[in-house]
């Protein structure tokens, strides 16, 4: 069985179902439908070997990830692979999760390989070497979650999006307010980052950054229940609200509120940042960042740079907005609250 025999069920010349069936090139949609139509009559399947020797692709995108058990990262790799699999490509993960030498390996022997015809790379800040070796080879890259030199990325304003975030608790007329983040900068500096616009929405409203009033941990919803503990267990150092750096920090730090008999909004409201799918459930205050919509604009991006030519591809940098949701885990502060400072 052959591509011509389908195209004579069809009705239609050979170059016109190759170009159907392989999703590349224009095809009208009746071409499309007959092409597929005698195909699956015949039980036609496309040789995977020969069009990629004929293209010189793989059909295969690698997308590069520092975690798989996070909200971001998982809603990320979903939404990759559907934009992915509606061109035609074929996803390959690498998964980060043992450390320096898995990420040395990954990005001096696999990608390099030509495994893959483009890369993805989440919440990673490429360093010198690994930027110029995969431009070297002229595999285009595309990051989310930060701006790299020389190649195209995707990201939100993470220093104004926690400015956001902190701004509504200060509108309501919150005056001590609490900031959950992660240990250490991180790449592309995200928890300094997101820490720092905490800090100047409080340095805008004339308020102190007092550190008894920020607590670090990691990104899950276990040290956000922990951190929260530490933060609200004594009532005369209480703060009347928390500024988490994530969702699922967020999420934890209602859990522990209500661990301890207190009252989400009343007796502290909580706000986040990512538009985690539990937040409806939770009732979360958040800042959206669209994660979905960075994930399928980073794949569109990277799939339009395929057929540019290495020596011509200019880096594009795509800022996503953010949008504030204001559920009901935030209200103004109660007048017998902890006194203000």
């Amino acid at each position: 069985m052959t591509i011509r025999d389908v195209a004579e069920r069809a009705g239609l010349s050979v170059a016109t179902v190759s170009r159907a069936l392989s999703g590349r090139g224009r095809v009208s949609e009746t071409a499309r439908t007959l092409s597929e139509q005698a195909a699956r009559e015949l039980g036609y399947v496309a040789s995977f070997t020969a069009a990629s020797l004929a293209s010189g692709r793989s059909k295969n995108i690698g997308l590069v990830v520092p975690w798989v058990n996070r909200w971001f990262f998982s809603t990320i790799i979903e939404t990759v692979s559907t934009v992915l699999a509606a061109e035609g490509y074929d996803l390959t993960l690498y998964y980060l999760g043992g450390g320096k030498r898995e990420r040395d390996l990954v990005f001096s022997d696999f990608l390099l390989r030509k495994r893959v015809d483009g890369l993805l790379a989440v919440s990673l800040e490429l360093d010198d070497a690994e930027r110029a070796d995969l431009l070297r080879v002229g595999t285009p890259i595309v990051c989310i979650g930060g701006v790299i030199p020389g190649v195209s990325t995707v990201s939100i304003d993470d220093f104004a999006t926690a400015l956001l975030a902190t701004d509504h608790l200060v509108a309501l007329g919150h005056r001590r307010i609490a900031h959950i983040g992660w240990e250490g900068a991180g790449d592309f500096a995200l928890a300094t980052t997101r820490q720092g616009g905490y800090a100047q929405a409080l340095r805008g409203a004339g308020l102190e950054v007092a550190p008894e009033l920020i607590a670090l941990g990691d990104f899950t919803m276990q040290d956000g229940y922990a951190a929260a503990k530490r933060l609200l267990s004594d009532p005369r150092l209480r703060p009347t609200a928390i500024s988490a750096a994530s969702d699922e920090l967020a999420i934890g730090a209602i859990a522990a509120a209500r661990d301890l008999g207190l009252d989400v909004p009343r007796d502290v409201s909580v706000v986040g940042i990512d538009g985690h799918d539990l937040g409806e459930v939770f009732g979360l205050t958040t800042v959206d960042q669209h994660v979905r919509e960075q994930a399928t604009r980073a794949a569109t991006l990277l799939l339009g740079q395929l057929d540019e030519d290495p020596a011509e591809r200019e880096p594009v940098h795509s800022e996503v907005g953010v949008d504030l949701l204001v559920r009901s885990s935030t209200m103004a502060p109660r007048p017998s609250g902890p006194p203000n400072g």
